[in-house]
């Protein structure tokens, strides 16, 4: 049992019968009443969002979650298979339970979380960058550097993201998978 003091960001806390992951968190105290608690919460086992209020001291369920590191194999009709890399366990996950599927790479590593009460996963992160060669992408046009200009380019994994100009096809990039945007070039 914990109380509102507790919360923090990331944190994974249990309403109503679901799952919902603390996306942002702050207090607002007044002259008159006593503080209140509130947080932006996105739901881990739905697709839901919403916003929730707590007195100040009230009692939250915080759900314990373990982080494991998992290896992706293969994407079939049933969803992404992927294997533990110390138990060699393999499990299947939907593509909703994925941030960001589209910067898989076969295997390539992701982050399982596991509900630690039910051993069921609930979700899954690949690293914050990762690194892709462009396999296709339009030359960039010289002089139209007078704003940060971006194009469109196709990765490895069958994504897309917006690079600069000066980037060209065959060319190995880091990726934020968080925000999906190009973060620099790389030597391989």
């Amino acid at each position: 049992m914990a109380s509102t003091a507790d919360i923090s960001r990331g944190m994974i806390l249990k309403l109503d019968g679901s799952l919902y992951n603390v996306v942002d968190f702050g207090e607002n105290k007044t002259a008159r009443a006593a503080a209140k608690v509130w947080a932006k919460l996105k739901g881990v086992d739905n697709n839901r969002s919403i916003e929730k209020t707590w007195n100040s001291g009230e009692t939250i369920f915080p759900v314990r979650v373990e982080k494991k590191a998992y290896q992706f194999l293969y994407k079939d009709e049933s969803g992404y298979n992927l294997m533990n890399n110390e138990t060699f366990e393999q499990i299947t996950l939907s593509e909703e339970m994925i941030d960001a599927p589209q910067f898989l790479k076969d295997g390539g590593e992701i982050f399982v979380f596991i509900n630690t009460e039910t051993e069921q996963p609930i979700g899954a992160e690949l690293p914050e960058k990762i690194v892709a060669q462009i396999t296709y992408c339009e030359p960039g046009v010289r002089g139209d550097t007078a704003t940060r200009a971006l194009k469109s380019a196709t990765i490895d994994t069958g994504g897309t993201v917006n690079v600069p100009l000066f980037v060209e096809e065959g060319e190995f990039i880091r990726i934020n998978t968080k925000t999906g945007e190009y973060v620099e070039r790389v030597k391989q």
